[in-house]
């Protein structure tokens, strides 16, 4: 399903949270819902949401490291989506851990 398909909004506001339990996790919950309104066993394995940015999503806005797109469509149909951290060689792993 593509963004802006008549199943996906043009634009989706949403709020970013970082998890306190997990590095570089982050969560998009769609503007209205609530941290409580999330599946019990998200809301314990993410851990303590911290805000970090409200934003405006549309398809031409760029992320960072996610597709807009498959934001968007998440946002859409569950109203939150959720963004692991990258996978690291391990060389890239010691070095993050190391600094």
């Amino acid at each position: 399903m593509a963004a802006g398909s008549d199943k996906i909004p043009v634009m989706i506001p949403c709020n970013v949270y970082r998890s306190d339990k997990k590095a570089e996790t982050y969560l998009y919950l769609k503007q209205g819902m609530d941290f409580e309104d999330l599946p019990a066993e998200l809301q314990e394995r993410f851990g303590a949401p911290a805000l970090v940015m409200r934003l405006e999503l549309s398809a031409g806005r760029k992320l960072a490291r996610v597709d807009v797109a498959r934001v968007l469509e998440s946002l859409a149909e569950t109203g939150f989506y959720l963004q692991l951290p990258p996978k690291l060689t391990v060389e890239e792993e010691i070095r993050r851990r190391l600094s």
